[in-house]
């Protein structure tokens, strides 16, 4: 019996020294969190044997280049942050670490440590992601000036979390230089572009979070001049107005000038000159032959130069007996030879008219 006694309290008291040198552990940490800005996240920490040790919340910086930030000790905040609060249920020895209004800067790794010597701790740590929506970096095209035929490339880069995709579009979803309208990727390289290229394109940056980012990048491609001449033949009585007009395409806008007899018109009695940007690229250029003398008809040349060349078409005026309208449309002015001749050709159609009759 008293062998028995003595094993018995040798037992007992083997426990109890092993009971009071358990390890304390982290039984418990809560998986990753992926929260929106603005929402409210809750990391929990469990341990066990350790209530005679100090255990902590840590804030660590991603990149681990600057020191941990303690945010408590035990069931104490250390913090003065009124987004952040602190539950503690000793059922479960769970430390729960509550964080309101989520702010981008509350990204990072947080620890729970349970300190148990000078140089000695366990901890556990869960990573807090916050999801941001997209931002267009600075280091972006803004807009672009090219010559034609040479190569342009766009660029585009954004910030956000998850990390944005990054396509390419065009305003009224025109056809882009590289085919089809979206092209996906931070590049959007032209090797060869052609003034059809020029126009708005748009950067669009999309992670799932909010609406996305867009940013318009205008690109301007430079060319020489086009002319285009919608009549080239024009007829007018003696005496009367006529209007010669050219279109003109080209970027950077050009001279203009308008040519009779390798002599360069200007603004006089005789003539008015008169030009009409519709859009930086277009413009249209109006030489108005006032009171046509007989000297006045023949070829005029219109045309047009800038730094990458210049380009000239021509425009004919001849003699009609009839007068043109527009603009031709009011009170003519004309002299007494003019109405004799105008009289002439109504006394000619008149007499046509009863012959054929």
């Amino acid at each position: 019996m008293i062998m028995y006694f003595k094993t018995f309290f040798v037992i007992v008291y083997m426990f109890s020294i092993g009971a009071c040198q358990r390890t304390p552990t982290i039984s418990y940490i809560s998986q990753e969190q992926i929260k929106d800005i603005g929402g409210t996240v809750e990391l929990e920490c469990s341990v066990q044997y350790a209530q005679d040790y100090p255990v902590l919340w840590m804030k660590v910086d991603r990149g681990r280049t600057v020191e941990p930030l303690p945010i408590s000790t035990g069931s104490t905040l250390i913090i003065p942050d009124g987004r952040f609060s602190l539950r503690y249920d000793t059922a479960s020895s769970t430390y729960t670490l509550q964080i309101k209004d989520i702010q981008e800067t509350d990204a990072g790794y947080y620890q729970c440590q349970v300190i148990i010597a000078l140089y000695n701790k366990i901890q556990a740590e869960v990573d807090l992601q916050v999801r941001r929506p997209p931002v267009i970096s600075d280091n972006s095209t803004r807009s672009a000036i090219v010559s034609e035929g040479q190569k342009v490339s766009l660029e585009c880069y954004a910030n956000g979390y998850p990390l944005p995709r990054i396509s390419w579009r065009r305003e009224n979803n025109a056809i882009l230089p590289t085919g089809g309208s979206i092209y996906r990727g931070h590049i959007l390289n032209i090797n060869t572009i052609r003034k059809e290229d020029r126009g708005t394109y748009y950067c669009v940056a999309e992670n799932g979070v909010g609406k996305g980012a867009r940013r318009n990048i205008a690109v301007e491609v430079e060319f020489a001049p086009v002319i285009s001449v919608p009549r080239p033949r024009l007829g007018q009585a003696l005496q009367y107005d006529m209007d010669l007009v050219c279109h003109v395409e080209a970027y950077p806008p050009p001279a203009l000038s308008w040519i009779k007899d390798d002599v360069v018109l200007s603004n006089n009695q005789h003539y008015s000159i008169s030009h009409f940007a519709t859009a930086d690229e277009f413009t249209d250029t109006t030489l108005r032959v006032i009171t046509i003398e007989k000297r006045q008809y023949g070829n005029y040349s219109c045309k047009a130069a800038n730094k990458l060349g210049s380009s000239q078409q021509w425009v004919d005026l001849f003699e009609t007996v009839i007068p043109v309208c527009p603009p031709a449309c009011g009170q003519a002015r004309y002299s007494s030879a003019a109405s004799v001749t105008t009289s002439n050709a109504l006394i000619l159609l008149v007499a046509l008219f009863f012959f054929f009759k």
